[in-house]
């Protein structure tokens, strides 16, 4: 199967593998693809019923979602599917696997890729036995909508395969059941376990919030402008409204060759002024609408425009201009690619059967070959009706040409009356609407950034005692004996230790320099230690003290000199450090054993305080945790050092809220 795949990949750009390689540069950053997978697919059935099931159910689809994409203006291309067979190799979806596919680009109009998500849930709904894979350069967009909410386990690398809508639900098929699974097996999982893998209603609601406004939404992103066209274009607008969309693209994405096609209007503006201009509604997208009103464009020398003293006039002159040029320059780029014509024949779609074994090797003239083969004229026919959109937009010359040869006149518009342009206030006031969806995001951060934290102090309860919410409760000596478990344990000579899901990096290291460090550490530390045996009673002193008689009775037998240096070294060091921190406040900052009962004892002499303060050793435990406490203090309950060595331990301090009081 992973041979398969990485077959697919190398000779298709569009195959599911590279969808997900983000750096493929071969993937429109535009477009959304969708892919629909009937259960009746995963059977092992005759090639022949699949395709006619597959043939039947398109039709059903279309039908179903016309009364939704009858009259709606998609920015480049309309919403289409297509057959996929076993042995078609074209397919960015599965070449393994029969079902139907299709791409749309969406262009600057994000509202035709959750428009198409809302036709694939409808599909989902009204066809439960179905599954929808539905994705774009991004990955799993419908994931990245629900980020606050998806399990934290998912991610870009692991999330292929795993992501349908089925039944009108997202569903996640989950890590625990399928560690790395193929299309097939999460095809199969979703058909038998179909609710262990729908998504929890969080997921749910934070994607179908996305969607909830459609269809009514898809119709109030159409704006109607009235405008001043030629005759030419408002006869080919009123017979094909949906090819605006091509004159906006023509003219949005107009560049130094295109834009000689416009200087001269060949095709549109033949006739120059005597050409007769009429007004006329159009229907266009929010987005159409703000391309051609946000770009400025000087008029061909050869097309009329009224004086700018009326403004309304003046703009209604000035966007037919715009799109009589789109017209123009796409029309004539098309022609010039020679794309035009080039549509899907039937003698092309009845070889495509013959090659996908539908006509399972019966002979031509007998009975069963002439009812499949009535079967596929009937689909042929309903699909031509239903792909007609798609087919002007990709060859519109040859339906210009038709509509440009039928007669017209101009008092054809002239008699109808033309309701004014619709209200364009939003263009203007989106700054409201992108701060209410930012306002709207980062309320749901918070809200998921407070469940984070319960969720971990609810955790963090369950630690041991340490962890209660008073300070009087609180264990303070199990932070320095887990401090000392940690030290001991934990730590190594590559640091502290790091979660498993991180790798650490890889340490280079000079073996014979660190035999040699470690043997001189070794030894200095024998040294010391014959040394303590020596005389136990100075082993309580101070840890900036130093007895030179410790140094006389040690074993130097093989590194006397070097201990002897070394130990010079040391005194004199000590001696300068004691002398240097004389003047200072530092050793008063330590806490010894007894340090509280000597200050309470006023009737010692000052000498003797000093003497005892000299001879008293440091608490280390208490220090410790005194400046743990202070450190975490301090903090004033945000993260910090303190408090992120202390959850490594596994130990939570409560809040200083009488601090300052």
């Amino acid at each position: 199967m992973a041979t398969a795949a990485a077959t697919a990949t190398a000779t298709d750009p569009f195959s599911s593998s590279s969808i997900f390689n983000q750096s493929s540069s071969r993937l429109p950053d535009d477009t959304v693809f969708y892919a629909i997978f009937p259960d009746a697919s995963l059977s092992s059935g005759n090639t022949a019923d699949v395709l006619s099931y597959l043939q039947s159910l398109h039709l059903q689809i279309i039908t179903t979602i016309s009364a939704f994409t009858s009259d709606y203006i998609w920015q480049h291309q309309p919403f289409t599917l297509s057959l996929s067979s076993l042995h078609k190799s074209s397919c960015f979806c599965s070449s393994h696997l029969p079902h139907l596919h299709g791409k749309l680009r969406f262009g600057d109009n994000l509202e035709d890729e959750w428009f198409t998500v809302f036709l694939l849930f409808h599909i989902s709904k009204s066809f439960p036995s179905l599954s929808i894979r539905v994705w774009d350069t991004d990955g799993e967009f419908l994931l990245i909508e629900a980020a606050f909410h998806i399990p934290r386990w998912i991610n870009p690398e692991n999330s292929l395969n795993r992501v349908f809508i089925r039944n009108g639900s997202l569903h996640i098929v989950p890590k625990i059941r399928l560690r790395d699974p193929n299309l097939i097996d999460s095809l199969k999982f979703l058909v038998d376990f179909d609710q262990e893998s729908r998504a929890s209603e969080s997921v749910q609601l934070a994607v179908k919030k996305k969607i909830s406004d459609y269809p009514g939404r898809a119709e109030r992103n159409m704006h109607r402008v009235r405008v001043r066209v030629p005759l030419s274009v408002a006869q080919v607008l009123k017979h094909e409204p949906c090819l605006i969309s091509l004159a906006v693209e023509g003219f949005y994405d107009r560049d130094i060759d295109t834009m000689k096609f416009a200087a001269k209007m060949e095709k549109f503006f033949r006739r120059g002024r005597e050409e007769e201009l009429v007004y006329v509604s159009v229907k266009m997208s929010k987005a159409m609408f703000a391309q051609l009103m946000q770009q400025s464009f000087q008029a061909p020398k050869c097309y009329p425009m009224p004086s700018r003293t009326n403004a309304s006039l003046y703009t209604e002159a000035e966007l037919g201009m715009k799109i009589a040029c789109g017209f123009e320059m796409i029309y004539q780029l098309r022609r010039q690619e020679g794309s035009e014509g080039k549509g899907r024949t039937w003698e092309a779609f009845r070889e495509s059967l013959e090659n996908s074994g539908y006509f399972k090797g019966l002979l031509p003239g007998s009975k069963e070959y002439g009812r499949l083969m009535q079967n596929a004229e009937e689909y042929y026919r309903n699909s031509q009706l239903s792909s007609r959109a798609s087919e002007m937009m990709s060859a519109p010359v040859r339906r210009i040409d038709e509509i440009l040869a039928s007669p017209c006149s101009a008092e054809d518009f002239r008699d109808q009356e033309v309701p004014p342009s619709d209200n364009d206030s939003w263009l203007y006031n989106g700054d409201d609407e992108l701060n209410a969806a930012l306002l709207e995001r980062q309320k749901e951060m918070e809200i998921c950034n407070s469940k984070f934290k319960k969720k971990q102090n609810s955790k963090e309860d369950q630690v041991g005692p340490s962890s209660s919410c008073s300070m009087d409760e609180s264990d303070l000596g199990d932070i320095s004996k887990s401090m000392q478990e940690f030290v001991k344990n934990v730590s190594s000579y590559q640091g502290v230790e790091v979660p498993d899901n991180r790798e650490p990096e890889d340490v280079n290291i000079d073996v014979d320099r660190f035999i040699k460090e470690m043997e001189s550490v070794m030894n200095y530390h024998a040294s010391i230690e014959t040394s303590s045996d020596a005389d136990n009673e100075d082993e309580a002193s101070s840890d900036l003290d130093f007895d030179e008689s410790e140094d006389d009775e040690s074993d130097g037998a093989t590194v006397a000199n070097n201990v002897d240096g070394e130990n010079t070294f040391m005194e004199s060091y000590s001696d300068a450090l004691n002398e240097e921190l004389k003047s200072s406040t530092l050793k008063k900052s330590f806490y010894r054993a007894t340090g509280e009962a000597s200050q309470k004892d006023e009737g010692t002499s000052k000498a003797a305080d000093h003497m005892e303060e000299d001879f008293t050793p440091v608490d280390v435990d208490v220090n410790l945790v005194k400046s743990l406490l202070d450190s975490f203090s301090s903090q004033e309950g945000l993260p910090g050092p303190a408090s992120n060595l202390l959850g490594l331990m596994g130990l939570k301090l409560p809040r200083d809220a009488d601090k300052g009081k």
